[in-house]
């Protein structure tokens, strides 16, 4: 379990801001130090994009890819979507930080105890952060349709995730990629919250069908 720079336990230092270069070279010295052979990356929201980032530049350093209720990075995009994808780091800012935390629990989970844990996550992540974290999930958006995940791919989204385009894209990337789209009933964009056990049965099916493939 990687707690990314920002999130939680670990902090950025002063003045120190959050960026997707930042992370994804996190992600690339941790796999470094662990020694790690080619694991299965599992990334849920930024995880799942820096995740699908990180197969894309070096396809040797996974085995797998595991990507739970994050958009597809290489999928086309609408006009539409590209406008609402520029357009919404600024309305959040709009936002006055001590509301923030209770407008994103409840976009992001539907359950009282998914909102509650997910309140109390966004809580700790001081409002600059947040939009610097909300602006680097966006900057990993990066079209290129022809591209294909060169390595077993499981697609995992929450019944209700209503965060950007995930449960629009997802389908269409399922369908592009050939694999199926685990769907977890009762649960919204925070699936491990809103759903932990049907969501943990779908990530230990494919590790279970992954195991003795190479």
């Amino acid at each position: 379990l990687w707690d990314l720079r920002g999130h939680s336990g670990s902090d950025l230092g002063t003045g120190v801001r959050f960026t997707a270069t930042a992370a994804f070279a996190d992600l690339v010295a941790l796999l470094d130090h662990l020694a790690v052979r080619r694991p299965v990356l599992v990334g849920h929201s930024l995880g799942g994009n820096l995740a699908q980032a990180l197969v894309r530049r070096l396809p040797d350093r996974a085995h797998g890819l595991i990507v739970l209720d994050a958009t597809w990075n290489t999928g086309p995009l609408s006009t539409a979507e590209r406008f609402l994808l520029r357009l919404a780091a600024p309305s959040l800012a709009l936002v006055p930080a001590s509301r923030l935390p209770r407008l994103m629990a409840r976009a992001s989970a539907i359950t009282p105890r998914g909102i509650a844990e997910s309140e109390a996550a966004f809580a700790r992540i001081p409002k600059r952060v947040f939009l610097d974290v909300w602006r680097a999930t966006a900057s990993l958006v990066d079209p290129d349709p022809g591209y294909r995940t060169p390595i077993p791919l499981g697609l995992v989204r929450g019944e209700h995730d209503r965060t950007g385009n995930i449960a629009t894209a997802m389908p269409r990337w399922a369908a592009a990629e050939a694999v199926g789209e685990h769907v977890i009933a009762g649960a919204g964009h925070n699936v491990t919250l809103d759903a932990p056990d049907a969501t943990t049965t779908v990530i230990s099916a494919l590790l279970d069908r992954w195991e003795h493939t190479a």
